[in-house]
C-alpha cells in the first residue's frame, strides 16, 4: 500500500510541475488578419494608357483601396491630356510619363511638387521583314532607326495624342532633323495598345513603352527592332493637383495616393509586376521620396 500511495504522489507532483512549467511559457500571439480600411470616398486618377493597358493598375489599385479606403476612378489618357485635366481641376492626382511637360505643369503652379515613381523604356517595333532595315543598320541608335523608317517611307503609326510616348517620338524626329509627313506616316490619336494592334494589322513600325509591348506582344507578329538607347528611357512621376483649383478636388485622397505609391509596399509590387508572366519587371521602381522635376 505504501508503495502504491508513493507512486500516486509522484504522479501528482509531476503533473503539477508540468502545469507550472506551461504557465511560465509565453504563448505566441496569433497573427492578425489585415482588415480593409473603411471606404472614404472616390479619388480621380488621371494617368497614361500604358499603366492601364499593361495591367499594372489592376494590381496596384485594389491594394491601395484596401489600405486607405479610397476607391479610384481611373481616367486613362495620354500624359498631355492627363495634365490638361489636372490643370482644369478635373482630376485629383496624376501618374504620367512626360517629364518635360511635368516640369512645366509644376512651374505653372498646377501642382506643388513632382516625385519619381518608376521607369522602364521605349522600344521601336515593326514587321519581321523590316523593310527599312532598322535592325541591321541602326545599331541600336533610336535616331538612326527613325531616319531609316522615314527614308524608306515604310508605314509608321504615331500615337498622335500628346501622350508621353508621342512626345518621345516627336523628340526623336527632332533629333533626326525630320518632320514626318506623307501617306506612310499615320497619326492614330489612339492608346498604346490600340496603336500596337494597328501597327500589326498594317505591317507598320511604331514606338511603344516596353510594359504595354510585353502585354500585347504575343498577339502580334511584330518584333523589337531597336532598343537599349538611353534616348528611349521612360520615367513616370506622380503629381498632386493643386487643391485650390476647386472644391471638388480630393486633396486628402491625392496626398494619400502619392504617399502610398512612393511607399515600400507599392514599390515592391511595382518591382514584382510582370516577373512571373514575362520573366522581367515591366516597371522598375525608383521612388526616393524627394521631389524632383529633372
Amino acid at each position: 500500500m505504501k508503495k502504491k500511495n508513493l507512486g500516486v504522489l509522484l504522479l501528482v507532483l509531476l503533473l503539477l510541475l508540468s502545469a507550472f512549467a506551461g504557465c511560465g511559457k509565453e504563448t505566441a500571439p496569433a497573427e492578425e488578419t489585415p482588415q480593409a480600411a473603411e471606404i472614404q470616398g472616390t479619388l480621380r486618377l488621371a494617368t497614361t494608357t500604358s499603366t492601364q493597358d499593361s495591367g499594372l493598375l489592376d494590381v496596384l489599385l485594389p491594394a491601395f483601396t484596401f489600405d486607405t479606403g479610397w476607391e479610384v476612378e481611373v481616367i486613362a489618357v495620354g500624359s498631355g491630356a492627363a495634365m490638361e485635366m489636372g490643370e482644369n481641376g478635373e482630376a485629383d492626382v496624376l501618374l504620367v510619363h512626360s517629364p518635360a511637360a511635368e516640369r512645366e505643369f509644376v512651374a505653372a503652379g498646377h501642382g506643388p511638387e513632382r516625385y519619381d515613381v518608376m521607369y522602364n523604356d521605349f522600344v521601336i517595333v515593326g514587321p519581321k521583314e523590316d523593310p527599312a532595315g532598322v535592325a541591321e543598320k541602326s545599331d541600336g541608335d533610336a535616331v538612326a532607326a527613325m531616319k531609316l523608317i522615314a527614308e524608306s517611307k515604310a508605314p509608321f503609326i504615331s500615337r498622335g495624342d500628346d501622350s508621353g510616348t508621342h512626345k518621345k517620338e516627336l523628340s526623336l524626329w527632332e533629333k533626326a532633323a525630320l518632320t514626318p509627313a506623307g501617306d506612310w506616316y499615320i497619326s492614330a490619336g489612339q492608346s498604346m495598345g490600340a496603336v500596337i494592334t494597328m501597327a500589326d494589322d498594317q505591317l507598320a513600325y511604331t514606338i511603344a513603352d516596353r510594359a504595354t509591348w510585353l502585354a500585347y506582344e504575343a498577339d502580334t507578329d511584330l518584333v523589337i527592332l531597336s532598343e537599349g538607347d538611353p534616348a528611349l528611357y521612360n520615367q513616370y512621376g506622380v503629381i498632386v493637383v493643386d487643391p485650390a483649383k476647386n472644391e471638388q478636388i480630393n486633396a486628402q485622397g491625392a496626398l494619400d495616393f502619392q504617399e502610398w505609391i512612393l511607399g515600400e509596399k507599392a514599390q515592391t509590387m511595382i518591382e514584382e509586376f510582370g516577373v512571373e508572366e514575362y520573366g522581367q519587371s515591366l516597371f522598375l521602381p525608383n521612388a526616393t521620396g524627394e521631389p524632383t522635376v529633372d
